[in-house]
């Protein structure tokens, strides 16, 4: 058949725009093409991390990550195009770009569909930002209808699975977002924006827009589990170094110790209790009136010996941090430099009043401001005066509050602040990686001595190699809120940040008038604390009421005597804890497990929220709900009172294709059912994973009182264990050019037989020396009060390699 003209011609327009659209290049780490009007490039980071970029045609894309450290690396890959669809493989997956649609699939070498974009997924949509010609951008993906995600940072929702939902990205006091999910099918997707983002999943699709950017960026990873994935994350986003052994003890705090002689005299109350004690925290006003706010000097003189009180502190072998913020009053030293290079931004946020009354007094506007952490010599401008006047001093860490900033009644308009990045719209939610960032790298450039410990209230991608440990904000206390700690926690280790930690007890008491008077706070306080006590760092504070362990009583009153139970099990935990640190830093470990990294297989263990490994032989199931108070009616008035006639229970799955002991009592159990546990006050069901090796600290009063030199070892039979038991010298660098040591122990369970390795590596102050006491805890029957076993086996043991039969 013949074609009419204008036929002909739309058929040869046709056939131009499609081999248009289908051509492509290579580059030096992937390819890049042009489809619909926009140009794509792919780029492969390592065999298992790959960036995608989206611009618009014509446009140019030379953005430098705040988050990504990791560079694009050549690989060995082939490119074939095949139909209208180019497939790029490498050792590990394979990435299929539509040339007609643009869309990109990602499979695993052998084929299995991991995740794809949906056809005609990016959107690109003209906006003015403050003045600069960009874009809201967009891009869509397709999950399977059953499949579980997790991460997006930490929510206060209580959801494990991360599907359903719709978020408003934009980082807060107990909300920190993260653009990140990991799915069970054992991919990642890091969506590397900034800006204020929405994140929505449906039926129809999964998306990310976000309000700035002259382009799309996000990287793909597959790393085969949660394991792998945090791997990818990690290299591409920065490692996570050692904290100090004395940071994973107990901590103390409230808001606020009002004087150096209060803040000295808990530390030393807890010595003469006898009540193990790591560390103390400063909370805020140290410097005075709110004009003055975070002048990183104590010029209340309340505090009369700044120097005398962290000497005190550290003469009771405890450490000490302090409260630094990320806003300066107008008469600070800090404010007047800042301001002259521009680096303050113009909003409001907290203190609002310079007077300390509450409500806060508008007549009397406190004047700070929020500086500018993306502005380098405003960084250099903060570590100035935080070295001069509180580090210098000894202050061994510092508790970055408020580090999303505070932005009070926020206005779109506010976000048109500019920084040194440009507006603040387009880098808002990365300031919390910034400042943590700030003080890191000028405290790192400064000493080696002491290893860099910050808590603070935000995240964002990549926070984790900037030593933070991050708390989960002011959060108010009930029992939902406890229990929406550990689902919020578990999604944010899931985005590669591995330390996260809680208000013990909540905040804000606004729930209970009573305070500590009241029994369902105590009961609550005391859970809380059982909680906190399998957290990366155990840190009692809030405002309302102290929260000082002899508040709760003495010696013989339940609470008191649970607390200090709890206490007493953190510090024998040490061992496995610092250990398990140690294979975060040097495996891309993660210390809150969610059940999925360890039991993808088992579907009824993917979706549960209030259970959690801690390390990889811990099962935790803490207790979520009032067991031991009731309401008694005297005339006209009912009274909550504690009653702990009946003993309550609580029930805990146990994740299948193992065995489980009760850490209590030792009775074990089959995995894939779930099982029932007394739970009185000073219990909470704690479950050991078959082929665990867990060793076993001395009593201490603080975490180096006493060497590693005897150590009891558990070993729980029923399937092959292994464990690295790590030491170094408890702070400073030196482990980062190998001076540290591992022992390798290692259960054969079939032939019953205990290997101890050759010692690898030494450290100054290392027992040459040691001795283990072996225990097989197949029969070895426990003691609920004091945790203690029958002795074990005595081996002393030199450095070198010897096996046991046991």
């Amino acid at each position: 058949m013949k074609l009419r003209p204008a036929f002909a011609l739309i058929a040869i327009l046709f056939s131009f725009i499609v081999s248009k659209a289908q051509s492509w290049q290579s580059t030096d780490y992937g390819i890049r093409t042009s489809v619909a009007d926009q140009t794509i490039e792919i780029q492969f980071y390592s065999h298992s991390v790959v960036r995608v970029i989206k611009l618009p045609a014509g446009k140019k894309f030379d953005k430098e990550s705040l988050s990504v450290t990791g560079t694009p690396q050549k690989t060995v890959m082939t490119v074939k195009k095949e139909g209208q669809f180019l497939n790029i493989r490498n050792a590990k997956i394979r990435v299929q770009l539509n040339l007609s649609s643009g869309a990109i699939s990602y499979y695993t070498r052998e084929g299995a569909p991991l995740l794809k974009e949906k056809d005609e997924g990016a959107v690109f949509t003209p906006f003015d930002d403050a003045g600069n010609g960009t874009f809201n951008v967009q891009q869509s993906f397709v999950l399977d209808s059953d499949e579980a995600i997790y991460g997006l940072g930490q929510q206060q929702r209580g959801k494990m699975i991360q599907r359903n939902l719709r978020l408003h990205m934009v980082q807060g006091n107990t909300d920190d977002y993260i653009p990140f999910f990991q799915s069970v099918k054992g991919y990642g997707l890091f969506w590397d924006n900034y800006s204020p983002t929405q994140f929505a999943d449906n039926p129809d699709s999964t998306f990310f827009r976000s309000e700035v950017g002259d382009g799309i960026e996000y990287y793909f990873m597959y790393g085969g589990n949660a394991d792998g994935v945090i791997s990818c994350m990690r290299e591409l986003t920065g490692q996570a170094p050692m904290f100090p052994l004395w940071t994973f003890g107990f901590w103390q705090s409230k808001e606020r110790y009002k004087s150096q002689d209060e803040l000295v005299g808990v530390v030393k109350k807890y010595r003469e209790l006898g009540v193990p004690l790591d560390g103390i925290i400063q909370d805020w006003q140290y410097w005075g009136n709110n004009y003055l706010w975070n002048a990183m000097e104590f010029l209340n003189p309340e505090f009369y010996d700044p120097k005398k009180m962290v000497n005190d502190v550290h003469n009771q072998n405890a450490h000490m941090i302090i409260s630094i913020w990320n806003s300066f009053g107008p008469h600070t030293k800090q404010y007047n430099e800042l301001e002259k290079i521009g680096a303050l931004m113009d909003f409001r946020t907290w203190p609002e009043s310079g007077s300390e009354k509450w409500p806060p007094n508008q007549d009397y506007p406190s004047g700070v401001k929020v500086y500018d952490p993306y502005h380098p010599a405003a960084r250099d401008i903060y570590w100035k005066y935080l070295n001069a006047g509180l580090f210098s001093i000894g202050i061994d860490g510092w508790w970055m509050d408020s580090s999303e900033p505070d932005h009070l009644q926020a206005k779109p308009s506010d976000l048109n602040n500019k920084t040194f990045l440009g507006s603040f719209r387009k880098v808002r939610n990365a300031f919390p990686l910034m400042t943590v960032g700030g003080v890191y790298q000028h405290q790192r450039a400064l000493s080696s001595g002491k290893r860099v410990f910050i808590l603070t209230r935000s995240a964002f991608a990549g926070q984790q190699r900037y030593g933070a440990n991050t708390w989960s904000g002011d959060v108010f206390a009930s029992w939902n809120t406890l229990r929406n700690q550990i689902s919020a926690g578990l999604n944010f280790s899931l985005c590669g940040i591995p330390y996260w930690n809680s208000d013990i007890g909540g905040f804000f008491l606004n729930a209970y008038p009573g305070k500590l008077k009241d029994p369902e706070y105590r009961e609550l306080y005391v859970r809380w604390l059982e909680f906190g006590t399998f957290c990366p760092m155990m840190r009692s504070h809030g405002a309302d009421a102290p929260r000082e362990i002899y508040q709760f009583g003495n010696k013989g009153d339940k609470a008191f005597d649970a607390i200090h139970k709890f206490i007493k099990l953190r510090y024998s935990l040490l061992p496995y804890i610092y250990s398990s640190s140690w294979d975060v830093t040097a495996n891309n470990s993660s210390m809150m497990r969610a059940l999925v990294m360890d039991f993808a297989r088992d579907k009824n263990a993917l979706d549960i929220n209030d259970q959690f490994m801690f390390g990889k032989s811990l099962l935790i199931s803490p207790v979520t709900r009032p067991m031991y108070v009731k309401k008694t009616v005297i005339g006209k008035d009912s009274l909550m009172v504690e009653d702990f006639n009946t003993i309550k229970t609580k029930e805990t799955y146990l994740p299948a294709g193992c065995y489980w002991y009760d850490l209590w009592t030792n009775e074990r159990f089959s995995g894939g059912k779930k099982v029932i546990k007394e739970t009185p006050i000073d219990i909470i069901p704690v479950y050991v994973r078959s082929g665990s090796i867990l060793p076993i600290g001395p009593s201490v009063q603080y975490a180096e009182e006493k060497k590693w030199d005897d150590l009891e070892i558990r070993i729980y039979p029923g399937t092959d264990g292994k464990f690295a038991l790590y030491e170094d010298e408890n702070d400073n660098y030196n482990y980062e050019k190998g001076i540290h040591s591992t022992i390798d122990l290692n259960w054969d369970d079939r032939k019953k037989t205990f290997t101890i390795g050759d010692r690898n590596g030494s450290f100054p102050g290392m027992p040459e020396i040691r001795i283990f006491r072996l225990v097989l805890m197949d029969r070895s029957p426990m003691s609920e009060n004091e945790l203690t076993t029958k002795a074990g086996k005595r081996i002393e043991y030199s450095g070198k390699k010897l096996s046991v039969k046991l």
